[in-house]
């Protein structure tokens, strides 16, 4: 609401409403930073999980499930390092 009351002030103000644009910009790019960061933990969490169970039940498929496991891993870290390089960039 206070943002919406500084872009109806006079123009003299302008440093106001800027600053008040950087901040929400950093705001939200922190906020995307937090998820893709959380959302990476938890998939990563879950992969490994998955490997260890799929290993624990299926001992003689080890390196087939790791290096399938290993995959979708490195996916999942490089749609984290975009997410997180558009958050900085968006910003």
């Amino acid at each position: 609401m206070l943002n919406l009351l500084a872009l109806l002030q006079e123009p003299a103000a302008g440093d106001a409403v800027a600053v008040a644009r950087n901040t929400n910009a950093l705001l939200g790019a922190g906020i995307g930073i937090g998820l893709a960061i959380v959302g990476a933990g938890i998939g990563l969490g879950r992969i490994g999980g998955s490997v260890a169970e799929s290993i624990a039940r299926q001992p003689e498929a080890a390196t087939e499930i790791r290096g399938a496991g290993l995959l979708i891993a490195v996916l999942l870290e490089g749609a984290t390092i975009i997410a997180l390089v558009f958050a900085l960039l968006f910003k």
